[in-house]
């Protein structure tokens, strides 16, 4: 190892990274939560501080991936869908089987400029969790429970017209490629992960029992995808939204890439075959839009198994490039907080208190905890009860 891969493995980087990453976003929840004021009086200007705010924290995960890692995401896609990429509101469905795939999605959308005004479809318990699920709380995330006559009427409401008036009309939008370089633009993509959790061998058995008995083909890569939260999400963004992204994310030799594999530093290597889709193509009526999600997810496990047989994906390989506001937002945020902590530090050292010293190993274990814990969110076996319980009312569309 090399002297700089030592030093980004040591924890007192990761605790200088952990605690900026935590000031700062309870810094930005406050914020955020002053401008509920605004909410009754300009409900697109609350909108739009809160895109803002989003991305001072959501950008310092992208950092650490493309900065501090250094890890690159090529996309395999058509060359002529390409110039869309960022400049359209779109449906971005892609698959879940690794724990940095959310963060490999919200690095592309960095570089298309989108990243702070991106949705996302999320199971309700994220919600409570800080700095995170507060930032998508009063960003109007979409809050999925797992019971459908319950979630059918939330998705519906969350993606009504009234609750999407601050963004621009289909095929308006406006990102880096049409000479926009801003940190955050409102041109969003709804990221949808319709298999509903990440991708074991154990939940891929009992999801291929359920497709046993709905008579479907099996799949070896993926699992069933739940299709009634797609047909819904379609039907409310007929008017918002002029394609579906369809993302299949994998990693050359066999990476196993980990959020703490990233806080270390190491760099992984990610391809993503992107496929535009033109709404038009995907069925209004709920049934036809569920056969439709099917045969989809059937494509992508042929892509993925080509992927594995050859290390490549179809089309032409492109880089798109990276962009400066990551890593300027990350140095704007510790350079407000790292000098006064780092006094504060020394003030505890030099009192020579031993109670102050305990309350330092005190903070400094509380700190260590939190990092693992915030971590531990990530990590694949901390996933639902998926595959645990009566497999009919676990994957259930």
């Amino acid at each position: 190892m090399d002297l700089v891969g030592l030093l980004k493995s040591q924890f007192l980087c990761h605790l200088v990274f952990c605690y900026v990453f935590i000031a700062s976003g309870l810094i930005v929840n406050t914020l955020q939560l002053c401008t509920l004021v605004l909410w009754p009086i300009d409900k697109q200007l609350f909108r739009r501080l809160n895109c803002r705010l989003s991305y001072c924290v959501s950008s310092q995960l992208v950092m650490l991936l493309e900065w501090w890692s250094g890890t690159e995401c090529v996309i395999y896609t058509d060359p002529r869908a390409y110039p869309t990429f960022g400049k359209e509101n779109a449906i971005v469905v892609l698959n879940h089987k690794f724990e940095i795939d959310f963060l490999c999605g919200w690095s592309l959308a960095e570089r298309f400029g989108v990243l702070g005004g991106s949705k996302v479809l999320a199971k309700k318990e994220l919600a409570y969790v800080p700095i995170i699920g507060w930032m998508w709380y009063f960003t109007e995330m979409v809050f999925c429970t797992r019971k459908w006559e319950q979630d059918r009427k939330t998705v519906s409401q969350s993606l009504s017209p009234s609750s999407l008036s601050s963004l621009a009309p289909r095929g308006t939008g406006r990102g880096p490629a049409d000479g926009s370089d801003r940190p955050c633009a409102l041109s969003p993509q709804f990221l949808i992960h319709c298999e509903g959790t990440r991708f074991t061998e154990t939940k891929r058995r009992v999801s291929m029992q359920v497709a046993q008995a709905k008579g479907l083909p099996s799949l070896k890569h993926h699992l069933l995808p739940r299709t009634k939260g797609f047909a819904v999400t379609v039907r409310s963004l007929r008017d918002v939204v002029s394609a579906v992204y369809d993302c299949t994310l994998n990693f050359r030799n066999n990476e196993n890439p980990t959020l703490l594999g990233v806080l270390n530093g190491r760099k992984y290597h990610a391809d993503m075959y992107v496929r535009r889709i033109p709404l038009e193509q995907v069925p209004e009526d709920e049934d036809q839009c569920s056969a439709w999600l099917h045969r989809l997810y059937q494509e992508k496990d042929a892509f993925q198994e080509e992927y594995y047989r050859t290390g490549t994906f179809p089309e032409t390989p492109m880089v798109p490039s990276r962009r400066p506001w990551t890593l300027l937002n990350w140095l704007f945020w510790a350079s407000l907080l790292l000098y006064p902590f780092f006094r504060f530090l020394v003030s505890m050292a030099s009192s020579g208190s031993s109670l102050t010293l305990a309350g330092f190993v005190l903070v400094f274990f509380v700190a260590s905890m939190g990092v693992r814990w915030m971590i531990g969110v990530t990590e694949i076996d901390k996933g639902s009860a998926y595959g645990n319980m009566d497999s009919k009312q676990k994957q259930r569309d």
